[in-house]
């Protein structure tokens, strides 16, 4: 019972400080989410343009996404670091003027889509990690620190019996002594 009583405040520690960090990935998604809308929003300008017959997808590819591992509260999380970008040659004199704009717009949106997702997976890990935490706690607080205390009183007082007993058959052995002791 001991260890389960020093040991459940360090998972309370544990628990709280998952739950604030899944807040505050919650946070930053919600903000990439803003920025990605005003991003839209920018472009409502000139999204007509994108109508035309140009691909801009073929002038820009993700080439590399860089990540590091991040540790928070003993779980391993991917930390976005940068992303590298393949762009192809444009020709200005064949291609509409706005393409430059568009290209950089993709990128911009590609790399929150890619934040995005680091984000939501980290908040996946963590959740996780919550669920479990919590549930240990539950069980030292709920079930093994009660369970334990309930074993220490049916010890006590199957002590306190013995002891009684203990006590109740030396008087008894005292009094055959000294009815031996006696001879009667």
């Amino acid at each position: 019972m001991r260890r389960y009583k020093r040991y459940l405040p360090t998972l309370e520690l544990k628990k709280m400080q998952l739950q604030i960090e899944v807040r505050k990935i919650d946070h930053l998604i919600s903000e990439k989410k803003k920025e990605e809308n005003q991003i839209w929003e920018g472009l409502n300008a000139w999204i007509r343009l994108f109508s035309e017959d140009v691909d801009i997808g073929s002038y820009i590819k993700v080439k590399d996404v860089k990540r590091s591992i991040g540790n928070i509260a003993g779980v391993n999380i991917p930390v976005f670091d940068s992303v590298e970008y393949e762009r192809s040659p444009v020709d200005y004199f064949a291609t509409p003027p706005w393409v430059d704009d568009g290209i950089a717009v993709m990128e911009r949106l590609l790399k929150i889509r890619i934040e995005l997702t680091i984000y939501e997976r980290q908040r996946e890990l963590l959740s996780e990690e919550l669920r479990v935490t919590s549930q240990r706690v539950n069980l030292f607080e709920k079930v093994k620190i009660p369970e334990c205390a309930e074993n220490i009183r049916q010890i006590r007082i199957y002590l306190a019996d013995e002891q009684t007993a203990a006590v109740v058959r030396a008087k008894i052995a005292k009094g055959k002594f000294q009815e031996v002791k006696t001879g009667s």
